[in-house]
């Protein structure tokens, strides 16, 4: 009586098919990820905005004093922005890299009340492709000088 060899293991063709499926899960899977991703960056962006918002105005009522939210780079707020108390800066915001940001004031000063100084409501829109309103956020910011967010262009 012969004795059968057991042989452990996968064959080539075995292996060349398991990785054939799994190249067709992953290219039907990575647009939706890249949908994920990108939804996520301009959650986080604005939401970064948003946070820094509510600590000016929280820094504002706190320290009794004007609080300045400007940009970094005159005009451009995706290149960062800073938070500060006269020539005290309070806070440093990054760039946001690939996030445009449009319609925004040149900078926002928040009173001792928690108000703002301005005189109409201004807005910020969050957007990586101005074509996808999947893509945009805005924030709007009442006079009282709290923030909104919702998802969509501004108005």
């Amino acid at each position: 009586m012969k004795q059968l060899k057991l042989s452990a293991g996968f064959t080539l063709v075995e292996m060349m098919v398991v990785i054939s499926i799994i190249a067709i899960f992953a290219a039907v899977a990575v647009p939706s990820f890249q949908s994920i991703i990108r939804n996520q960056r301009i959650k986080n962006s604005s939401y970064e905005m948003f946070t820094s918002l509510m600590v000016a105005r929280s820094e504002a009522i706190k320290r009794n004093t004007d609080i300045t939210v400007a940009p970094v780079t005159a005009g451009s707020w995706q290149d960062g922005w800073t938070i500060s108390a006269g020539t005290t800066v309070l806070k440093n915001q990054e760039a946001l890299k690939g996030i445009a940001v449009s319609g925004a004031p040149a900078s926002l000063t928040y009173k001792r009340t928690g108000r703002l100084s301005a005189a109409a409501t201004p807005s910020f829109q969050f957007d990586i492709n101005p074509a996808d309103s999947n893509f945009i956020r805005c924030i709007t910011i009442e006079l009282s000088g709290l923030p909104r967010t919702k998802k969509g262009a501004c108005s």
